[in-house]
């Protein structure tokens, strides 16, 4: 894996609905700051396919576009604040943050990171590429490779539940997103990431110690992305 961590199955968990909406809110209101057409606004575009597929409601998602965009009284006062250190046995981790608070994400942060380690900025993503990453299912009879290829994409690994993710330079995220939807790609996901260099395998029971860390760090409500360098 080394991208994206995600817990498995929290899309279909009831007593996660409200939390997934909030990030996914959060997410469409700093994507609108550069503008409320997600026909002009690829980042927007794909932040609001996310909610749609979470069943979020036509009233909640265009608020949440309004509010980025500043066409409401209450604005969108959410920073990006990323974490760097390492989750029990050592896995590196980079978690972003989307907040209105700093000194209340902070303090969450550091009392989940007592079960792990919590480094400086520059600690572990020297160990990590930033790059362009995009989810998407295939069509009847599609070979990944050359899909990849015509698309532009630089790399490619296996998703979860027959998905595909597909790595490219993030300044080509768009391009080859644009490409593979047209080769009849369904894209699920696109946007900048981090990719371990170095992703690490453990066994059963560290891998579960690893992902009830990963966990604690995903319930938190500004946590919006998770990166550990898990194989």
């Amino acid at each position: 894996m080394g991208a994206q961590w995600k817990q498995k199955g929290r899309e279909q968990a009831a007593d996660a609905r409200g939390r997934i909406f909030s990030k996914l809110a959060k997410e469409i209101s700093i994507a609108a700051r550069a503008g409320a057409d997600p026909d002009m606004n690829p980042r927007l575009r794909m932040a609001v396919e996310a909610a749609k597929k979470a069943s979020m409601t036509r009233e909640t998602l265009e608020r949440a576009i309004k509010k980025g965009a500043g066409l409401l009284d209450e604005k969108a006062n959410y920073e990006l604040v990323a974490y760097e250190g390492f989750a029990p046995h050592q896995v590196a981790v980079i978690v972003e943050c989307l907040t209105d608070n700093r000194a209340r994400t902070a303090t969450n942060v550091r009392n989940i990171f007592r079960k792990g380690q919590l480094g400086v900025s520059g600690s572990v993503s020297w160990d990590f590429k930033r790059e362009g990453i995009i989810e998407a299912d295939p069509p009847a009879g599609a070979d990944a490779e050359s899909a990849a290829i015509e698309a532009g994409a630089q790399d490619l690994e296996p998703g979860e539940e027959g998905a595909t993710r597909f790595f490219t330079e993030p300044s080509d995220l768009d391009s080859v997103t644009k490409a593979l939807a047209a080769q009849g790609w369904r894209v699920s996901a696109s946007k900048p990431g981090w990719r371990a260099k170095n992703p690490i395998a453990l066994d059963e029971a560290a891998r579960k110690e690893t992902e009830a860390f990963l966990q604690a760090l995903d319930a938190d409500d500004d946590v919006q992305e998770i990166y550990a360098a898990l194989a």
